[in-house]
């Protein structure tokens, strides 16, 4: 009896701009996606340190959870501190397990009469199934398949982006809202995943291209690959979960102590709170660090 074939990789919506700058695909978290472009990585890494890199991102896995109490209701999944989220602001947590370890990290942003959650792509459905058996029937929760979410980032991510969504280059660090990029509505977020300055741009599939082609039109802007884009993460210093990061560690052991407010490490009231509080009281026995090569 033959093994029963592998399922089909998904592709973004991106996928066909990809295929036409020459890019070489690889499987990633089930979808077929660009490790890099011609140039190579090094020169892709270069680019986005020097201008700006744009990353199709749009795996990741994006929800909507709804109703009066979303704050109150994901604070008893994260430790981190949700009902002190502002409007048109975002936050890194992470949901956690029993023993404290980390289920997956996740980026929350408050946009006004729901909560905006990213989550990553190699975990978004059972970070679907969590949330539903968590937070309903107290809140909605609603998977946006249907969506795309692109990367800016560089130091001319600003200067392109108040050209094309003026007021984007107003935005501080970790707000979040609703702009429009060539009369494409679109969350957009100053934050990112390189240690540059940058913007996220969550936006309807059917759009994706026409945004994408708009920003590659600006000349500091090119297309970055996977590899570049764990490159930048690596010299960043920022997690990768499933490398950096699993549901055998805990926030206080991956150094990721600073997202968790006063308030929630004072209250608990997330799953493995009494571990956690533990270990930032009396230390730990292991903790992420970085390692700098001293050579290539």
């Amino acid at each position: 009896m033959s093994a029963a074939a592998d399922p089909p990789l998904a592709r973004t919506p991106l996928h066909d701009l990809h295929v036409e700058r020459g890019a070489k695909m690889v499987p990633f978290a089930g979808y077929e996606m660009p490790v890099q472009y011609p140039t190579g990585v090094l020169a892709e890494h270069l680019h986005t340190r020097a201008h700006a890199g744009l990353f199709d991102v749009s795996h990741m896995g994006q929800v909507r959870i709804g109703s009066n109490d979303r704050a109150v209701a994901l604070e008893g999944i994260v430790p981190g501190d949700i009902r002190g989220l502002a409007p048109g602001r975002q936050r890194y947590t992470m949901f956690t397990n029993e023993t404290g370890g980390i289920l997956d990290d996740i980026m929350v942003a408050n946009v006004g009469d729901h909560l905006f959650v990213v989550v990553n792509a190699a975990c978004k459905e059972a970070d679907v199934a969590h949330m539903m058996a968590t937070l309903t029937p107290r809140c909605t929760v609603e998977a946006l398949p249907d969506r795309a979410l692109l990367a800016l980032q560089g130091p001319a991510a600003a200067r392109v982006m108040e050209h094309l969504a003026p007021g984007a280059s107003r935005l501080g660090f970790m707000a979040a809202h609703g702009l429009r990029i060539r009369d494409k509505p679109c969350l957009v977020s100053r934050s990112g995943y390189t240690g540059e300055d940058g913007f996220e741009i969550a936006l309807a599939a059917n759009d994706a291209a026409v945004v994408a082609h708009a920003l590659l039109a600006e000349p500091e802007v090119a297309l970055i690959g996977l590899g570049a884009r764990d490159s930048l993460r690596l010299e960043a210093g920022l997690c990768l979960y499933g490398h950096d990061i699993d549901p055998t560690t805990t926030p206080v052991e991956a150094d990721l102590a600073w997202t968790i407010s006063r308030r929630r490490r004072e209250e608990g009231g997330f799953p493995g709170a009494r571990i956690v509080q533990q270990q930032l009281r009396a230390g730990v026995a292991r903790r992420r660090v970085g390692i700098r090569p001293a050579d290539r």
